[in-house]
């Protein structure tokens, strides 16, 4: 199993050298992904939780691209209604080619309904938007003289009955984001009757998880995975190896903007994990 980190390219402490020291704490930890979020109108919805200055993923990435060797690239997650998917096919296919095939592209249909107004979007068809614009980016991705031969694992987030079989119809691997270990559980063992009732096969499972450790057990049935202690960490991704995960994300982020001000505190957390996980990892 593959382990990644969900690097933060937004707030108030972020700024292009922090982005730096973190692609370089994160390759040189030896994490496999690195990924980065999507927002493009900094709107008060979106401000709220992410503000400014927010780092488009797709330039970002390429600029992390250069200054990296081996570490994959990714967004948890795109928002796909927010660009033309031509756009996406080909800036994604762009940047797969100039990292050496190394991107993921994690895609979502979105919730802030004020930034969707603002782009002009639509936000009731978001869900038909998104399927709508997977098929075109991978029907534009069969173009290989106009768009390269790399292959770009697409990995779909959602947590609602339409998100798993989107994941089923149109992606790669499902890419839920945040939640307990018993719910990852229920959501699996429904993508696989979806699939079975499509007659699809069913996609790999790459989930984004919390980076939170904390200094005594949390307990409680609304933990959500990689909340807790070390030995809860380590054991909630033993869990998802088991579970048959390909990929999981860290997501270090507890939701206060000023945190990223303070990246030291994830960047010692995220060593722990990798020493501890080293010896399991495969």
């Amino acid at each position: 199993m593959k382990i990644g980190v969900n690097v933060l390219n937004f707030g108030p402490g972020t700024d292009p050298g922090v982005l730096r020291d973190w692609a370089q704490t994160v390759e040189g930890l030896g994490f496999d992904l690195l990924m980065v979020s999507d927002h493009i109108a900094i709107t008060p919805d979106v401000a709220e939780r992410y503000p400014a200055p927010f780092y488009e993923p797709f330039t970002t990435l390429s600029w992390l691209a250069g200054i990296t060797t081996r570490v994959r690239l990714g967004t948890t997650v795109l928002i796909a209604p927010y660009r033309h998917p031509l756009l996406t096919a080909r800036m994604a296919a762009n940047l797969n080619e100039f990292s050496g095939g190394r991107f993921v592209l994690g895609v979502g249909v979105g919730w802030a309904r004020q930034e969707f107004a603002a782009l002009g979007v639509p936000f009731e068809r978001r869900g038909r938007l998104t399927d709508e614009h997977l098929r075109t980016i991978r029907a534009a991705w069969a173009d290989t003289a106009a768009y390269g031969s790399g292959t770009i694992p697409v990995w779909v987030g959602g947590h609602s009955d339409a998100g798993l079989r989107r994941a089923i119809r149109l992606g790669d691997a499902w890419h839920p984001l945040r939640r307990t270990m018993p719910w990852l559980r229920e959501g699996l063992v429904k993508l696989r009757t979806f699939a079975d009732e499509e007659h699809l096969p069913v996609p790999g499972f790459a989930p984004r998880i919390a980076l939170g450790p904390t200094a005594t057990p949390v307990d409680g049935s609304q933990r959500i995975a990689g909340e807790g202690t070390i030995d809860q960490i380590i054991d909630d991704l033993e869990q998802l190896r088991l579970l048959g995960a390909e990929t999981v994300v860290l997501d270090p982020y507890g939701g206060d903007p000023r945190e990223t001000s303070h990246p030291q505190a994830a960047r010692q957390a995220l060593a722990t994990v990798a020493a501890r996980f080293d010896t399991t990892r495969t």
